[in-house]
Order: structure tokens, then C-alpha cells, then sequence
């Protein structure tokens, strides 16, 4: 029976290189499961304003608009009831959140480090082949369809009766259209603002199932912290 030398083993090791940050190439396996759920893989996936799901303004604004009738009109209707609990509902919430921007997240790592080192910063955030790649199109409508996951959280908070705060609110909604917007101006600037994002979420969602577990969180100010950053960097872009 061959014995494995040591060389064997170090060459079958998932060692990171540059074109494959976790030692082990994610969009293969990524395309795949897309395919599993689409029909098609990744690789064939275009963003088609009129064809593609959630693709027009009509839709987005018909959905914006009924997220805030349903959350004004919910708080209304919670107003003279004794709040849900629904602790079961909120840790799954909570943990697919964190699930899908901890994978969206590794998938743009993955997409972007190879162009930065490459070719620099200037040309993945301003230039169109490097920021706005197609596999970089798939994970964008991705992050977009997950806004409207999101917009769960108020849903929750009015059924808990916890306060309605305007940043709460309008966040959501906002960011949906943002991403939206990004979409139809092929924004290349783009994974930066949702690099960061998806960063901010992975932690502030992982805290939220955590602390709905009862598990005390000692790095609980540093989701407020990140979320500051995150919001620095953002404006930062916006000249870009």
C-alpha cells in the first residue's frame, strides 16, 4: 500500500492563494446550488430590467410601499393587544440572515481581492470591468432580493410592540431602492458599500440570535461601532 509523503498531503491541503482566499474555489460549489434552485447556473444569470424578478420600479415601489402599510398599520393594530413572543420565528430569522451575508459575503471576497491586488483599487471601484463583473452582477441582485428579507426585523418589532424608531424604518426601505437603483446604473462602486454591509450584518444578526438565546455578547458596543465605520466609508464613496 503507497504511503502518503508529506508533500502529498501539504498539496491536497484547501491552501488560500489569491484566486482562492479560503483555500477552496466557493463559486464552483455557489453555481451549483444556484442551478439547483434556478434551473440554470450562475455563470448564465442576466439582471433584465422587465424580465428579471423585482427588476422594475414598479415592482420595488409597490413592495416599498406595501412594507410601510403593513408596518404603520400593524402598530395600529398591536396598539390594544398584548405583544407576540415569537422567539422560535426570530432566531431563524436571525440566523439565515447571518448565514446568507456570512455566504454572499465570502463570494464577494472572493470575486474582488484577486482584481484589487491585481489591478488596484481605482480600477475594481471605478472601472466597470472590475467592479461590475458578471459573477459580480449574480451576487448584487442577490444582496438586493435579501433587502426585502430584511424588511422582517419591523415586522418583528411591531408584533413585539418594541418602538417604530425613523432610522429603523426608513432604512430598510431605503436601502432596498438603493440597491435597486445600483442595479439599473451598473454601479461598479457598488461591492464596496455591500462588502461592508454584508460585514456589519454577519455581526449585528449573529448578536441578535445570540442575545435571543440569552447568550451574553461582550462585543455588543461593537455593533454600533461597525455600523458608524461602516456608514464613514459610505459617504467616502459617494464622491467616487
Amino acid at each position: 500500500m503507497a504511503s502518503i509523503t508529506p508533500a502529498a498531503l501539504w498539496e491536497s491541503f484547501p491552501v488560500p492563494t489569491l484566486d482562492r482566499p479560503f483555500g477552496i474555489a466557493l463559486w464552483p460549489i455557489f453555481s451549483k446550488a444556484f442551478e439547483f434552485f434556478a434551473g440554470y447556473p450562475a455563470e448564465d444569470f442576466r439582471f433584465v430590467v422587465g424580465e428579471t424578478p423585482m427588476s422594475t420600479l414598479k415592482e420595488t415601489s409597490i413592495f416599498i410601499v406595501v412594507y410601510y402599510t403593513i408596518i404603520f398599520g400593524g402598530r395600529e393594530w398591536m396598539r390594544n393587544r398584548e405583544p407576540f413572543q415569537l422567539k422560535g420565528l426570530f432566531l431563524i430569522h436571525n440566523f439565515y440572515l447571518t448565514a446568507i451575508s456570512a455566504i454572499l459575503l465570502a463570494l464577494f471576497v472572493e470575486q474582488v481581492l484577486p482584481t484589487v491586488v491585481r489591478h488596484g483599487i481605482f480600477y475594481a471601484i471605478c472601472d466597470h470591468d472590475g467592479g461590475w463583473t458578471q459573477p459580480m452582477v449574480v451576487l448584487y441582485y442577490l444582496n438586493y432580493l435579501t433587502k426585502y428579507l430584511e424588511l422582517l426585523d419591523t415586522v418583528f418589532l411591531f408584533l413585539k410592540k418594541k418602538k417604530l424608531t425613523f432610522l429603523h424604518c426608513y432604512h430598510h426601505g431605503a436601502t432596498a431602492f438603493l440597491c435597486y437603483t445600483q442595479l439599473i446604473g451598473s454601479t461598479a462602486v457598488s461591492w464596496v458599500v455591500i462588502d461592508l454591509n454584508l460585514l456589519v450584518h454577519v455581526v449585528m444578526y449573529w448578536y441578535y440570535f445570540q442575545s435571543a438565546r440569552g447568550v451574553r455578547i461582550w462585543w455588543k458596543e461593537w455593533v454600533t461601532r461597525l455600523q458608524i465605520i461602516q456608514f464613514i466609508i459610505d459617504l467616502g464613496m459617494l464622491p467616487t
